[in-house]
């Protein structure tokens, strides 16, 4: 039975799934309804089976003489947003003695949130020896990252029922980051702890320690530090004096737990992938400002990602969040510990949760305890397991105003 199905699943994929084509496959299935007219030459249907038969025995032949041999190059993009088509361009050159038709490009095999948009775009004719660009448009309808199958090119001619060709490009890798809105304005709650030596930290081109004035100088400071100016100005040795600029440090905390009961639907969670958009914008308004980020994501895997509040670091979150799943089981035990762990150097706390509970309460609590200044965002729709506390850090947001981009400020 296992040696049935390595030979009957790879046939199946190829002939059925590659070989023929949508008019191919519906020529195959009348084939084999008019199959029953095979068994006396006095029905009718036997002339409706042998015309279908001998149409594929026409094609066969043909499409192997035509079929093209290409040199292709190009590949998709390897970051893309869901929900928003983009498109890959592969430069053909026909590299045969003869011209090539009906050339297309196939992805066969395509995870189920991908969709191609411009399946029946193709070349009409390609000379030989000359080139021309097929363009290959896709959507992805659900953040991860896929491996996609590898770009097929091939010709349908004649007759568009069979696909003639071995030219292919390799599979690649495609990053699906979630989708989202900006924010107008993010009202980040701060305390009096910062983060020393945050300019340096925070790595923008162009920044340094802030000048503050002149003093004596001591033996054993570096050399650079003089001034010269003031040094002949006063008749002694006078240095610069710097001092280094503060960063607040935010820890951006997402709650990625769903209780083992629920099911996902095709596009997964909808409170999950609300709370994944609301952390991207909210990341993303972070970006623009001198913020030392932590991002803690706490799925089946513990994410932790510390950045320096650059663009760069923002697109690795982006990443983070593309691959965060739900968790099934609590993982509040292990943010907790890693958490508090980081409070005494935290200033400020973003939670992003997906309900309200005694779990949820505990954590916030260890956050206030810190010392650190806090702000809570519940997504959900409806009531949460416990009340809210009628606290000015704790708010609930809905997931259609997520996801209809009305949340400009938090």
């Amino acid at each position: 039975m296992a040696y049935r199905s390595r030979v009957i699943g790879p046939f199946y994929r190829y002939f059925w799934r590659f070989k023929l084509t949508p008019a191919g496959r519906s020529l195959v299935m009348a084939l084999m309804l008019s199959a029953v007219g095979s068994v006396s030459v006095e029905i009718p249907i036997y002339q409706v089976f042998c015309g279908l038969f001998g149409l594929l025995m026409i094609t066969e032949p043909i499409g192997l003489l035509m079929r093209p041999q290409l040199d292709v190059r190009g590949s998709l993009p390897a970051r893309v947003r869901v929900d928003e088509p983009f498109t890959g361009y592969f430069r053909l050159e026909n590299r045969s003695w003869k011209p090539a038709f009906d050339v297309m490009a196939g992805l066969f095999g395509l995870p189920r949130s991908f969709e191609h948009l411009n399946g029946d775009c193709y070349l009409p004719s390609l000379a030989r020896g000359s080139t021309a660009v097929l363009p290959v448009t896709l959507v992805a309808r659900h953040r991860g990252v896929y491996r996609l199958p590898a770009v097929h090119l091939h010709s349908t001619f004649p007759f568009n029922l069979m696909r003639f060709g071995r030219c292919k490009l390799p599979a690649q890798s495609v990053t699906v980051f979630p989708a989202y809105r900006p924010m107008e304005h993010l009202d980040i709650p701060l305390s009096q702890r910062y983060q020393p030596g945050g300019v340096l930290l925070t790595a923008r081109v162009g920044n340094s320690m802030e000048y503050i004035g002149n003093r004596e100088y001591t033996p054993g400071e570096p050399v650079r530090h003089l001034d010269p100016r003031a040094w002949a100005r006063l008749g002694q040795p006078v240095v610069r004096e710097y001092q280094e600029e503060y960063s607040c440090r935010v820890a951006i905390i997402l709650d990625t737990f769903v209780p083992g009961r629920r099911r996902s639907g095709p596009e997964g969670f909808p409170n999950l992938e609300a709370a994944v958009s609301l952390t991207a914008a909210v990341s993303e308004e972070m970006s623009t400002g001198d913020f030392l980020v932590d991002f803690f994501a706490a799925g089946p895997n513990l994410h932790v990602f510390r950045s320096s509040g650059s663009r760069a670091s923002f697109d690795s979150v982006l990443e983070i969040l593309a691959s965060v799943d739900a968790s099934r089981t609590d993982p509040f035990e292990q943010v907790s510990p890693a958490v508090a762990e980081e409070m005494t150097r935290i200033s400020t706390a973003i939670c992003i949760l997906l309900d309200w509970d005694e779990p949820r309460r505990c954590l916030v609590e260890h956050i206030l305890e810190g010392g650190c200044a806090l702000k809570v965002i519940v997504v959900r729709d409806g009531e949460t397991t416990i009340p809210l506390d009628s606290t000015e850090h704790v708010r609930q947001l809905s997931i259609a105003r997520i996801n209809d981009g009305d949340v400009k400020k938090v």
